[in-house]
């Protein structure tokens, strides 16, 4: 994966960030989707995934005021880490952390700038 970005959790375990993309590999171990939209031009089949979690994504409110501006990276950080404290979304982080307990975990999303989506945050997150 040209976007991976690999990390060890507390667990022990890697947290990885690819784009939905880049070619599956063996080192994926479980492939989530985090993105709330599904990717175009992608099917099902091709995608290779084990879940696709798109409540963990950020509001379409949020989503639409950050528009992968850089300049707002840091802002939009902030904001998509207090809506990760509601309730819905809490219990999906729990359960990316579960998944990541037992093996490597892969968190895709089809930004072009992976470093800077929801799916950075994530990784960041979980690795904490």
């Amino acid at each position: 994966m040209s976007s991976d970005t690999q990390g060890t959790s507390p667990s022990g375990r890697h947290v990885k960030l690819g784009r939905i993309y880049d070619e599956p590999t063996n080192e994926d171990g479980t492939r989530v989707l985090v993105d709330r939209i599904w990717p175009r031009g992608m099917t099902k089949t091709k995608a290779h995934l084990d879940e696709w979690c798109k409540q963990v994504a950020p509001s379409t409110e949020l989503r639409t005021w950050y528009a992968h501006d850089p300049a707002r990276f840091d802002r939009f950080r902030r904001r998509y880490l207090a809506e990760l404290d509601e309730p819905e979304r809490a219990a999906i982080v729990s359960h990316l952390r579960d998944l990541a307990k037992h093996g490597t975990l892969t968190l895709l999303t089809a930004t072009r700038d992976a470093d800077i989506s929801e799916a950075q945050v994530l990784v960041d997150l979980l690795r904490s």
